[in-house]
C-alpha cells in the first residue's frame, strides 16, 4: 500500500487526506446530531424541508420532472455512465484504474446503506414525500451516489484536461451534485443534513479509495500512466 501512496505528489496526498478527513468529520458530526436529536440541527432541517418541499398536491408533470432530475444519484445510472470506461480499461488491461473506479462506484451503495441502518433516521413526514417513499433517511443515498459519480469522473479525467476544461468540468460537476441534492428536498424525502452528509460521504469515500489504490493524478492507477 505504501508503494501505491508514493505515486501521487506529497502535496496532493496531503490535500486529499485533508479533504477526506473533513468529509469524515462532517458525516460523523451530522450523524451524532441526528442520534442526539440536536436541537439546532433539527430546527434547521425542519425549516429547510418545509421551505423547499414542492407540496403534497404537486402536479404529475412536476413530480415526473423531479424524478428524472434525481436519477443521476442512483446505482444503475453510475454503472451506465462508467460502463464504457470500465470496458475500455479492461480491454486496455489497465487493471489498477479499473479496480479503484469499480470499488468506488459500487461499494458506496452498501456503505451508505450500512450508515442508514446504524443511524436509523426516519424520512420527513410529508404525505407525498418521505411517508410515501419509506425507508431510512441519513445519509442520502442519491446525494452520496452523485457525489461519488462526479468525484470519480473528475479524478479520472483531471490529468487529461486543459486548465479551462478542468474549470468547466468542476463547475458542471458541482452544479449536478447540487441539483440532485436539491431534488431530494424538493421531493420531500430527505432533510438538509441527510443531503450534506451524503455529499460528504461520497466525496470522502471516492477520494479515499483513489488515494489508497493509487488513482490520484501521478499515482500508479491514474490514467496518465500505464499499470
Amino acid at each position: 500500500m505504501q508503494s501505491l501512496l508514493a505515486g501521487a505528489p506529497p502535496d496532493v496526498r496531503r490535500r486529499v487526506l485533508g479533504v477526506v478527513g473533513a468529509c469524515a468529520a462532517v458525516v460523523l458530526a451530522l450523524g451524532i446530531g441526528v442520534l442526539a436529536d440536536l436541537d439546532p440541527q433539527v430546527r434547521l432541517d425542519a425549516a429547510v424541508s418545509h421551505a423547499l418541499y414542492s407540496g403534497d398536491d404537486r402536479s404529475g408533470a412536476l413530480d415526473g420532472l423531479l424524478e428524472v432530475l434525481t436519477t443521476p444519484g442512483v446505482m444503475w445510472f453510475r454503472l451506465a455512465v462508467f460502463a464504457p470506461v470500465l470496458v475500455w480499461l479492461a480491454v486496455q488491461r489497465r487493471w489498477r484504474p479499473l479496480a479503484w473506479v469499480l470499488t468506488a462506484i459500487v461499494l458506496i451503495g452498501p456503505l451508505n446503506g450500512g450508515l442508514k441502518e446504524l443511524i436509523g433516521r426516519a424520512r420527513p413526514a410529508f404525505e407525498a414525500g418521505g411517508l410515501e417513499y419509506g425507508g431510512l433517511s441519513y445519509p442520502s443515498g442519491h446525494s452520496s451516489g452523485i457525489a461519488t459519480l462526479v468525484t470519480v469522473g473528475l479524478v479520472l479525467a483531471w490529468p487529461r484536461l486543459a486548465p479551462a476544461a478542468r474549470r468547466a468540468a468542476l463547475a458542471a460537476g458541482i452544479a449536478l451534485v447540487l441539483l440532485v441534492g436539491l431534488t431530494r428536498m424538493w421531493l420531500g424525502v430527505h432533510f438538509l443534513s441527510d443531503v450534506v452528509g451524503g455529499w460528504a460521504l461520497g466525496i470522502g469515500w471516492s477520494l479515499g479509495v483513489a488515494l489508497l489504490l493509487g488513482g490520484l493524478p501521478g499515482g500508479p492507477a491514474a490514467l496518465e500512466r500505464r499499470s
